[in-house]
């Protein structure tokens, strides 16, 4: 009994160390790594390079750039990744990279709207730089386009140019022009007793007629001797 029970702890414990071991070596057979080169056009490598780093699919895996703008990510299983450079004074295009079970690369160009469509890159990838990052809004400069354009400047503009040009494109000569502008009148006031808008509106803003001339004047000729 005694020896039975042995060789079930030692078959158990051959089993368990087996399935470790093929576990580890499956594991470390679908490790696979990411290759590439971060460019960025007139700008030395040494000037950004320190600050930036490589991530796939968000921080699932993050590797970082050499001094030459090369990279690489190790350790990365088979399926499909998208890989950024991560830089806070430029910005990069990102690059899917999908790894079969058989280690076999391909490089895509991201698209987010059609991912059915492949736009396939050479690999190693190269990621090219398509700006900086702008974190402040730009100031709105004044121009004279704004002066301008303000309404209450084209309120008061607008009828000038119209009483400047207007009878300058009429010709006041022509008699069938002259007979519309009568008749327009006539319309605006039907009634030629009724008085007329803007003698009202003067009558109603002019100053009132000072009186003391005319009690003066009066006291003079009342004060006068009489002439019998």
């Amino acid at each position: 009994m005694l020896f039975k029970y042995c060789d079930r702890v030692v078959l158990t414990v051959l089993l368990l160390g087996l399935c470790t071991r093929f576990n580890a070596v499956a594991e470390s057979g679908e490790k696979f790594r990411i290759e590439g080169r971060a460019l960025v056009y007139g700008v030395r490598t040494e000037e950004w390079t320190p600050l930036a780093h490589v991530l796939l699919d968000g921080e699932e895996h993050v590797g970082f750039v050499r001094l030459d703008g090369s990279f690489t990510v190790n350790d990365v299983p088979s399926g499909s990744y998208v890989v950024h450079v991560a830089s806070p004074v430029y910005r990069f295009e990102p690059v899917r990279v999908d790894i079969t079970a058989a280690g076999k690369m391909r490089a895509r160009r991201v698209n987010y709207i059609k991912p059915s469509e492949v736009v396939q890159l050479p690999y190693p990838i190269q990621m090219r730089c398509t700006g900086q990052h702008s974190y402040f809004a730009k100031r709105d400069t004044w121009v004279w386009s704004d002066f301008f354009m303000n309404p209450v400047v084209l309120m008061m503009v607008l009828p000038l140019l119209i009483i400047l040009l207007l009878p300058k494109l009429i010709n006041m000569n022509d008699p069938g022009m002259r007979r519309e502008m009568e008749q327009s009148m006539n319309v605006l006031n039907p009634s030629p007793e009724l008085p007329d808008v803007s003698e009202l509106m003067t009558k109603f803003f002019a100053p009132p007629k000072s009186q003391g001339k005319s009690g003066t004047h009066k006291g003079h000729r009342g004060s006068g001797p009489r002439r019998r």
